[in-house]
């Protein structure tokens, strides 16, 4: 018995040996996938064909030899794409990263140039992937650019010269730049300052352009009832009952006179950058990230975009260092839309040693979402509705998330708290949250949820931020937030702290922020009256909204007053900063004082150096509860 038992063992161990021996043999190693010059002239083919074996044929590392490589969108991998904060659409792309692990993508210095409405690379439900040493920029821009040559404020008229670079069409008077695979109208518009090559001083004067004005006759619009919430602001709505009041002419080839603007006429010699219709312009960010654990970017530069440098949404452990956003090919437009922006993603996001200049919006944007509830369906079920139409088919989270209950008429924070058991996706807009507790006994429609869990441990260390229209930081982040050693020259406000919970619904109430050793240079010179840091929220509401706030050892070397607007605040901590006044623009609001503040408490300024141009005794101004704040 025990002879045929030791039989019995070296039997089976013979056999789990050879059964280890062939599992190792069948499985493959990871390769790494190199692609040379050949494929140059379109890389996408190659790209699609390798990444689409990955399965099967398991990748570690995609390398390319040092060049220049061309990507078009008509063989690229095609998907419809939700992407927060962008257009929904049908896209392309030569990346098709979608449940991928442990891969690096090295350009070892290559240059990535597309053509016509692509995604560079679309990253889903992937873990570790880090993408570096490339550069990536458009044959033809998603904006365009228009020198102004002449202005007539009389007969409000001015005149355009268009380079060969941004063909054009006129149809019925209506000015269309047609380029690969896209076209777009004046829409949207900004003035930059070519000797600066940066946004214009006092833009707001002069610009957007105003291409949109009342219908001549509309007719019973008004008796139309919506059963559900309608959002006016929907690309397919937005236009109703308002008509087109800019028309263009062309005077020779190249040079075009435009009619109607309201506005003061744009100086001569400026550069109008136009980008075509709100809702409509937004189609090729240069990396869409979804549902991914670990990106980094590494020596990665985004000369330009149709949309943001990167948008990443419900993904964790972000890193980008020496990830930068700036123009090329004479142009004064880098990303169209945002350098950077992140929605509900967790973990730690950095951006190090960054350059983001010449974008069209926001060097970054960092907040979760507020979704409303509108239906009630028993003790543990909400039906829940996306807010903003740019936010369609965005999922709040993932079963265990802590879900925030926010009733925004009492508390900018949440008055009960549960986790999530599921979600049920009904369409984009529409989306039932099931529970693991009983709902809260007085929850009501109107309210709204945020998941709590969705934000980052942030950090923006060593960067550079200038040149762009808006904002440079929007923070929206309750957890914690360094802001150290970065420069920034913005159009609007350098650091936007808000809650926007009535038009874009983007959750997040910032606290435990340290702002330390930054230099401000000449913010806010777009011509809105606004300060250099700001809290906000879009209401009157005075409740206290931002907590723990640090504002150390900062260089304000500004043109104008106005340097913090503070609000909503329980905690802040401004001290051993440097005030100067820089001289550079003459002063668009003399009468304000350096620093404001209402409807908040526990604040301290100390040991503060103040040279700027503000009367001594003005240099804080405050409502009713504020009377013995002093500025040392």
């Amino acid at each position: 018995m025990s002879i045929q038992k030791n039989i019995l063992k070296i039997i089976t161990a013979s056999i789990l040996v050879f059964s280890i021996n062939c599992f190792s043999q069948q499985l493959p190693e990871n390769e790494v996938v190199v692609f040379g010059l050949d494929i140059a002239k379109d890389a996408t083919p190659a790209l699609v064909s390798r990444i689409l074996k990955a399965n099967e044929n398991p990748i570690s590392e995609i390398r390319f030899e040092k060049g220049t490589y061309h990507f078009y969108p008509d063989k690229g991998f095609e998907k419809f794409c939700y992407i927060s904060n962008h257009g929904d659409l049908m896209i392309n792309t030569p990346f098709p990263l979608f449940n991928r692990n442990n891969l690096v993508i090295d350009g070892q210095g290559s240059t990535f140039i597309f053509h016509g409405v692509m995604i560079p690379f679309l990253i889903e439900d992937s873990k570790n992937i880090s993408v570096k040493n490339l550069s990536i920029d458009w044959y033809q821009s998603f904006h365009s650019e228009g020198l102004i040559v002449a202005n007539d404020e009389a007969n409000k008229t001015f005149d355009m010269q268009i380079s060969n670079e941004y063909p054009y069409d006129i149809r019925n008077g209506q000015l269309f730049f047609i380029k690969e695979y896209y076209q777009h109208t004046i829409g949207q518009s900004i003035l930059f300052d070519p000797k600066r090559k940066a946004i214009s001083f006092d833009t707001e004067a002069y610009t957007g352009i105003t291409t949109k004005s009342k219908s001549e006759a509309t007719f019973n619009i008004d008796t139309i009832n919506y059963k559900y919430e309608y959002d006016k602001r929907d690309v397919d709505n937005k236009d109703i009952g308002v008509e087109n009041r800019v028309t263009v002419k062309e005077i020779k080839p190249g040079l075009l006179r435009v009619f109607g603007h309201t506005k003061k006429m744009p100086p001569v010699g400026h550069i109008l950058s136009m980008k075509g219709q709100q809702g409509l312009n937004r189609v090729s960010p240069a990396f869409s990230v979804k549902h991914t654990n670990g990106f980094n970017a590494l020596n990665v530069t985004v000369h330009h975009a149709g949309g943001m440098g990167i948008i990443a949404e419900n993904s964790a452990d972000i890193v980008l260092d020496n990830f930068n956003v700036t123009p090329s090919q004479g142009r004064m437009v880098s990303t169209t839309a945002d350098a950077t922006h992140f929605v509900g993603c967790r973990g730690k996001l950095e951006l190090k040693n960054c350059t983001f200049e010449n974008q069209l919006d926001d060097a970054s944007n960092i907040h979760g979402t507020y979704q409303k509830i509108v239906d009630v369906l028993d003790d543990y079920r909400i039906g829940v509705r996306m807010g903003h139409h740019q936010q369609k088919a965005f999922v709040i989270g993932r079963p265990n998330d802590h879900l925030g209950f926010v009733r925004l008429s009492e508390s900018f924070f949440p008055y009960k708290k549960s986790t999530i058991k599921s979600i049920e996706y009904i369409n984009n807009r529409y989306q039932i949250i099931t529970l693991n507790d009983k709902l809260p006994k007085d929850v009501k429609p109107g309210d709204l949820v945020e998941n709590l869990d969705g934000y980052p441990d942030l950090l923006v260390k060593n960067c550079t931020i200038r040149n762009n229209r808006a904002r440079g930081l929007l923070i929206s982040n309750p957890v914690h937030t360094l802001i150290e050693n970065n420069f920034f020259s913005t159009e609007m406000e350098a650091l936007l702290m808000p809650v926007e919970s009535g038009h874009w619904y983007e959750s997040g109430n910032a606290a435990n922020v340290v702002i330390k050793g930054n230099i401000f240079q000449d913010c806010q010179h777009g011509g809105k009256n606004r300060g250099v840091i700001r809290f906000d929220t879009d209401d009157d509401n005075k409740n206290i909204a931002f907590k723990n706030i640090e504002i150390i050892d900062n260089t304000f070397n500004q043109f104008d007053n106005l340097i913090l607007e503070v609000t909503n605040v329980d905690g802040l901590v401004f001290k051993g900063n440097v005030i100067t006044n820089s001289g550079t623009f003459p002063q668009l609001y003399p009468e304000n004082p350096a620093i404001k503040v209402a409807n908040s408490k526990n604040l301290i300024f100390n040991k503060n150096k103040y040279q700027g141009k503000v009367n001594p005794n003005l240099l804080i101004t405050g409502d009713e509860s504020m009377s013995d704040l002093k500025f040392k």
